[in-house]
């Protein structure tokens, strides 16, 4: 019995510790990853796992890359584009859970600039940081759209909805459920902003999805597993009551403002996490087809040194049953 014990993988004696690294800071969205931490769940199902707060997708895959952190939260392009910049990285990671089915990205602008549908953004001035989602993947929302002519002003982060409002740049590109938060807190009401994500403008890039690093998948698969079981769990129960689990982000950052983050995590749910899209292929998982399609159109939007392989930065084996994964909340009516 004892050499049976010490044969054992380490994560079912609830000792694997797992650090795991967010997209972003402590906002609503955490919420998901929060929850299974602070009701126990990771713990449950052997893990010891740390979350901390991140700066960016692109961040939290070298970060993971590096092997600073086992698990991560990022999207998908920012993964694929490592993979095909660094071909011979002997610890690049893979995606193994969709979170976001839909990329957030979307193109916001003020109703009194005239802009209304995405043909008449071109010859305009578009804003956004050099790293944001949005504008990397603009080319494709271009493409799609029809847009030509677009002039890009850079800026930091907290300065994306201010230059809106004040009319520095014409367009702005942004995650839905953050800039249209921003900009109210901005003065900006609702019905003056146009809002075109690009999931509803004909580009179906996927958008964040959990990734796992080489030494975890190759030493420890089962860890991956168990994360996976937990987390779903969690989801759940997050997308069941938004308002109950922002107390957990706000455990993590004392000065968040509640009823704000509480929609924006509710803005997520709604638009990227249990969209349409979400509930025809299954939370968690990828469509070969679509995976593919955003592949190749990475490969030429972001000017990667190689083409993305598509079967290289996804793996889906350690997906919990259909059970397991019937997360999503009933469709809004």
């Amino acid at each position: 019995m004892l050499t049976a014990a010490a044969a054992a993988p380490t994560w079912a004696q609830g000792s694997t510790p797992i650090k795991f690294q967010l997209d972003w800071r402590f906002e609503g969205p955490a919420a998901l990853f929060l929850q299974p931490v602070a009701k126990g769940y990771f713990k449950q199902a052997g893990l010891n796992v740390t979350v901390d707060a991140g700066n960016g997708s692109g961040g939290a895959v070298t970060r993971v890359a590096s092997g600073a952190y086992d698990m991560g939260f990022a999207d998908l392009a920012a993964l694929m584009e490592f993979h095909a910049n660094n071909p011979d990285a002997p610890n690049k990671p893979v995606a193994v859970m969709m979170v976001y089915n839909n990329t957030p990205a979307a193109v916001f602008a003020l109703k009194k600039s005239g802009i209304t549908k995405p043909a008449d953004l071109g010859g305009k001035k578009l804003g956004a940081p050099v790293f944001d989602a949005g504008r990397r993947g603009f080319p494709i929302f271009a493409k799609v759209n029809g847009v030509k002519d677009v002039a890009w002003t850079s800026m930091d982060p907290p300065l994306r909805e201010t230059m809106l409002v004040r009319g520095d740049v014409d367009a702005i590109t942004g995650f839905g459920f953050t800039s249209l938060l921003n900009l109210e807190a901005r003065g900006v009401k609702p019905a003056d902003v146009v809002l075109m994500p690009y999931a509803d403008h004909g580009v179906k890039l996927y958008g964040n999805a959990i990734i796992v690093g080489q030494k975890l998948l190759k030493e420890n698969p089962g860890a991956i597993k168990a994360f996976l079981g937990a987390f779903a769990r969690g989801a759940k129960e997050v997308m069941a009551n938004p308002a109950a689990a922002i107390e957990h982000v706000k455990a993590r950052d004392g000065i968040v403002n509640v009823p704000l983050e509480t929609r924006r995590l509710q803005l997520a749910i709604d638009s990227v996490i249990a969209s349409p899209d979400a509930r025809a292929e299954g939370f968690g998982q990828v469509v070969t087809s679509r995976l593919s399609l955003m592949a190749s159109q990475v490969s030429d939007a972001y000017g990667t040194k190689t083409r993305v392989n598509p079967e290289a930065v996804w793996n889906g084996s350690f997906l919990p049953g259909r059970a397991e994964l019937d997360v999503l909340p009933a469709a809004k009516k």
